[in-house]
């Protein structure tokens, strides 16, 4: 949008953010009591989708399945009319709240645990806020903003696809020069905003595997090859690799989750199902897991058994733009003041907007919510929020997006 410096200032931004402030707790409040699962959020979807066409926006849906796209402005590249993408996750989690809110979930078993209801709520305010500036004369944008409303960042579908990848197959980042995010972070005090360069988030590769020998009475072990001493041998490999094998100084995670076997008493069985997490940031650190897993489960061949292992790469580590990390960290100094930036640790957990980073280049800041002095995690039943950093998220990001487009 085409503005003057006076009108598009972080102090009056800032300014408007709290003026919706109203709205903007309606909006997350709605969302977090109607959660929906990856793929499932046709309710979120067409509420934002209506809220974007009440605001005037060109809005499609149905992107990447649920997803929902709204565009203000137009972006033209070469012509210097840039297009920034701003980027918010919808999905819910299968847990259930044991939070005694008025705005509780009220499907059971659902919840807005990781804080998607609010990234909703601050992307909606954010296209309130831009649409809402007075535009030049001429009524001609310089660029566009485009508001990206993401199904499914929590769990990918059959084929092994969240939300992200699938809104990039359909066009969603198509002529977008960069991609922002805000993701709310419940250890950091509320307002606060975390941003770093470089790597912030591992990349995640779920795997299965069974360890398979032959059955046998526990009476006469010796008749068959027992999985579960081999998965003894496995598990100790397993664990070594990342002690002996990976380069120290290298984050790397190999996480065995899960281990099935066996239903009878007097009864060894003849194979194990085991699952679990491999996670890093550098990309011949994760190939060399892959690689150490594969290792470690060999060793069932060593003990007259087989093994079968599969891996999928979920997502890849994420990776902020030095340039653009620093353009929001300026933004958060002029919005919230110097003291109100903090850099965040690299965190293990992953998020396929890494996949979006990845595409072009991405930022994604950490807005801090912590509600009160009682620890509120992510992923945990009584998760919630200060809803006073809502407007500071939006400031940030309606801001970043102009700067962005100025080319500053």
């Amino acid at each position: 949008m085409q503005l003057s410096r006076e009108e598009d200032s972080v102090s009056e931004l800032l300014k408007r953010a709290r003026g919706i402030q109203d709205r903007l707790v309606a909006w997350r409040r709605d969302v977090h009591a109607h959660p929906e699962l990856g793929f499932e959020e046709h309710r979120t979807a067409r509420l934002v989708a209506d809220i974007l066409r009440d605001l005037d926006l060109t809005v499609e849906t149905g992107i990447g399945g649920t997803g929902v796209v709204g565009r203000l402005g137009v972006g033209r590249p070469g012509a210097g009319r840039p297009a920034v993408g701003l980027r918010a996750d919808m999905d819910a989690l299968p847990i259930q709240e044991a939070n005694d809110v008025p705005y509780a979930s009220r499907v059971p078993g659902v919840m807005h645990a990781c804080g998607h209801d609010a990234h909703v709520a601050m992307l909606l305010g954010t296209a309130e806020l831009l649409a809402g500036l007075p535009v030049s004369p001429e009524d001609c944008p310089n660029g566009e903003v485009r508001f990206l409303f993401q199904p499914s960042e929590e769990v990918p579908d059959a084929e092994g696809r969240s939300g992200a990848p699938r809104m990039i197959e359909d066009g969603a980042l198509d002529g977008v020069d960069a991609v922002l995010a805000l993701h709310v972070d419940s250890n950091a005090a509320a307002g606060t905003v975390g941003v770093r360069p470089g790597a912030i988030m591992a990349a995640v590769d779920p795997f299965s595997a069974t360890i398979i020998g032959s059955g046998s009475h526990s009476a006469f072990p010796h008749e068959g090859v027992s999985p579960i001493a081999i998965l003894a041998q496995v598990i100790e490999a397993v664990q070594s690799a990342r002690a002996l094998r990976i380069d120290p100084l290298k984050p790397a995670v190999i996480a065995i989750e899960s281990v099935h076997a066996g239903a009878a008493s007097g009864v060894i069985p003849d194979q194990v199902e085991i699952s679990g997490n491999v996670r890093s940031f550098d990309e011949d650190v994760r190939e060399q897991l892959h690689r150490e897993l594969e290792r470690a489960l060999s060793l069932a061949r060593v003990g007259g058994g087989d093994y079968r292992l599969t891996i999928e790469t979920y997502s890849p580590a994420a990776h902020n733009d030095p340039a653009l990390a620093e353009l929001v960290a300026t933004v958060v100094r002029e919005v919230a003041g110097p003291h109100a930036l903090f850099e965040p640790q690299p965190r293990m957990y992953g998020e396929d907007f890494s996949t979006m980073a990845r595409r072009v280049p991405g930022v994604m800041a950490f807005l801090g919510v912590r509600a009160g002095d009682e620890p509120r995690p992510l992923h945990s039943p009584t998760f919630d929020l200060d809803e006073s950093a809502l407007p500071v998220g939006v400031a940030v990001l309606a801001a970043s997006a102009l700067r962005f487009l100025r080319g500053e």
